[in-house]
């Protein structure tokens, strides 16, 4: 577009500039940005116009003015508990899928399974407001949340269903029971009477949900669990290393190990196979999530899915039926799938 319009560029291009060069009222303007929607809409000449004059200044909207206007600041956050763990880069990429489908942006925090930081998250969101709220909290008290909620009227989903709180809506899904299936098909299927286990502690949300499912499919199989084989870690990769070296050093091993997570079952395979054994054939291993490097190990891994990417659409889209006004106050819900997916390491 060309026009013989004076147009001040001594600062950035404003609203005012993009009207004055598409010929328009700055409220036109406004409604075609704003996507408004009133009972005479904008011609589609007229929006033309007014993209293309946004286009030849390099207009870039005032967001926190338009935030004053509208109590909207078109900005989610997202904390999330290991930022190093592939499974949650599909969560958020997808949540961030979503938000862009809803012309928003996302803010990402860490928290490192670290009380403190969660902490700090919510502070900070209580200073900049946003729109909405997704989280993987582990350690969030109820008190916790009811102060976030009181004090920014902001929706909130999470992740884990171990949270209970009335105005918040909780995506989640049932590992206790797939880890039940799981262990019963490794001794059913694969006769394995002597497994062990690869844990986390226990104020971790799903270490006493897997630990149950565990220990239920031992009983119901009649086995008895050695405490010998109860080995703890932190996630990583290394701590699941760890945990089969000293393992090793007691001299006896079970036939099977199910652990918490991929990482550390991948760990386990490769400190086993430094140590001249076997994966499956001296020890079976069996993991959870369903990662990438899951396909990658050799063997590959046997493992129970979780579907990130589904998880992470899910929760956004559960988060933005709240910030658009599209459902009730009542708490809901919602479960993704669990899959148990049989590859060589058991």
């Amino acid at each position: 577009m060309t026009s013989d319009k004076h147009i001040d560029q001594s600062g950035p291009p404003t609203m005012q500039d993009v009207a004055k060069l598409a010929g328009v009222s700055q409220p036109t303007v406004s409604r075609v940005l704003n996507n408004t929607k009133t009972t005479i809409p904008v011609s589609k000449k007229t929006r033309d116009k007014v993209l293309v004059a946004v286009k030849e200044l390099g207009y870039r909207p005032n967001m926190t003015a338009r935030s004053l206007r509208t109590q909207r600041t078109h900005m989610i956050s997202l904390l999330v508990a290991d930022i190093t763990n592939n499974f949650y880069h599909l969560i958020a990429q997808a949540i961030q899928e979503v938000a862009r489908a809803h012309d928003y942006d996302m803010l990402i925090a860490n928290s490192d399974h670290v009380y403190e930081n969660e902490k700090r998250f919510c502070e900070a969101v209580i200073r900049r407001p946003v729109d909405g709220v997704i989280m993987v909290p582990q350690y969030l008290t109820y008190g916790d949340l009811d102060e976030l909620i009181t004090l920014t009227n902001t929706p909130i989903t999470v992740l884990g269903q171990h949270i209970n709180h009335p105005a918040i809506d909780v995506v989640g899904a049932d590992d206790e029971q797939a880890t039940f299936e799981a262990i019963t098909w490794l001794i059913a299927e694969r006769g394995h009477k002597s497994i062990g286990y690869i844990g986390v502690a226990l104020d971790y949300p799903p270490s006493p949900r897997r630990w149950q499912g565990f220990q239920r499919a031992l009983k119901t199989a009649g086995l008895t669990f050695d405490p010998d084989f109860y080995m703890q870690g932190d996630w990583s990769f290394e701590s699941g290393r760890q945990a089969i070296n000293r393992l090793l050093k007691i001299g006896k091993r079970p036939s099977a190990i199910f652990a918490l997570n991929d990482l550390m079952a991948i760990g386990a395979i490769l400190a086993l196979q430094d140590a001249g054994l076997s994966v499956p054939d001296d020890v079976a291993i069996m993991g959870f999530d369903n990662m990438r490097e899951a396909t990658i190990v050799r063997p590959r891994l046997t493992t129970i899915a979780q579907y990130p990417t589904e998880i992470g659409q899910k929760v956004a889209e559960a988060l933005f039926d709240r910030i658009e006004g599209r459902e009730p106050d009542a708490r809901r819900e919602l479960t993704v799938p669990l899959k148990l997916i049989v590859r060589e390491s058991a």
